[in-house]
């Protein structure tokens, strides 16, 4: 496991609370925000692809930001993905996060235009540090079933070379153990931050070198994935690791971030935290009841929230 990672840890890819109108509620987002770091996340990684946030304009992201960090959220726990596909608006996101006092930010590759060269992906996000000042850590996302673009070796490697201490870090959410492993192998010794984003690769990736995990079902799972981070080279973590594995499979039986929504309404006895913007939309009722069954079924009992 790698030590002293800047956000090293469990991190929820957090859900976006909205109104029935579908504008965002930042108070009940800074409420389960609150919940999660009670309850074993490390940080939270906001804005992401389980947090709607290529359904939200700039200027509703930059709100959430704020927002969150104005309700007492600490700017010091906070991850915000701010990565688009227009290098402009990636940098005024980057910069407010930076403005706000985030240590890093998490960026998807620019990916609209598919199969980029390496040499324009790096140029994208040269212009992005250098426009930035290089004043907050970049970390890259990598999903290519989402983005279809995707960081390979190569292209960390020379973005390490080039901007040693500014590129620190790596989400891989391909739930390939061999591309995750591929990267703490090459890069982890240079304290490059490699994170599962899949909850069923937390210990194994923990035993070759990761940092930690960033995962939507950290949402609803946070406390057992804390359990497997505190525990990973004993008996005890392999346990928690089973368990952490079948709330994923759980969670990833319906569409995930309705069904997580639906978890979370039914925690907080809110029925609002359902409201999704479209095209995804809120689960059957045939599909949330399965989502109960098979979530209960792993033995995890969410703590109340407050």
């Amino acid at each position: 496991m790698m030590r002293d990672a800047l956000f090293g840890g469990v991190n929820a890819a957090v859900l976006t609370a909205m109104n029935a109108d579908l504008s965002v509620d930042i108070d009940r987002m800074a409420a389960h925000s609150r919940w999660l770091l009670a309850n074993g996340c490390n940080n939270l990684a906001i804005l992401g692809t389980t947090g709607e946030a290529n359904s939200l304009g700039i200027s509703e992201r930059i709100a959430v930001m704020e927002g969150l960090v104005e309700r007492g959220i600490p700017a010091t726990r906070l991850l915000p993905g701010t990565g688009t596909t227009a290098l402009t608006d990636t940098v005024l996101l980057t910069r407010r996060a930076a403005e706000l006092g985030c240590r890093g930010a998490l960026l998807l590759p620019p990916f609209y235009y598919k199969n980029p060269s390496d040499d324009g992906l790096f140029a994208y996000f040269a212009e992005v540090i250098q426009r930035t000042g290089g004043d907050i850590k970049i970390y890259l996302y990598h999903f290519p079933q989402q983005a279809v673009v995707g960081f390979g070796v190569a292209l960390i490697a020379r973005l390490l070379a080039a901007f040693p201490g500014v590129v620190k870090g790596l989400k891989d959410s391909s739930g390939d153990y061999a591309n995750s492993k591929a990267y703490a192998d090459h890069f982890a010794k240079d304290g490059f931050e490699v994170y599962a984003g899949d909850d069923s690769l937390l210990r194994p990736m923990l035993q070759v070198g990761g940092a930690g995990c960033i995962t939507a079902a950290a949402n609803v799972n946070c406390a057992i994935g804390a359990q497997v981070y505190a525990n990973w080279d004993a008996a005890a973590g392999e346990q928690a690791q089973l368990t952490l594995t079948a709330t994923r499979k759980a969670v990833t039986s319906v569409p995930l971030i309705p069904g997580l929504k639906s978890l979370v309404a039914r925690n907080t006895g809110d029925a609002r935290w359902t409201a999704i913007r479209p095209p995804h939309l809120k689960l059957t009722a045939a599909q949330e009841a399965a989502l109960f069954t098979a979530f209960d079924a792993s033995g995890v009992k969410l703590a109340k929230a407050a």
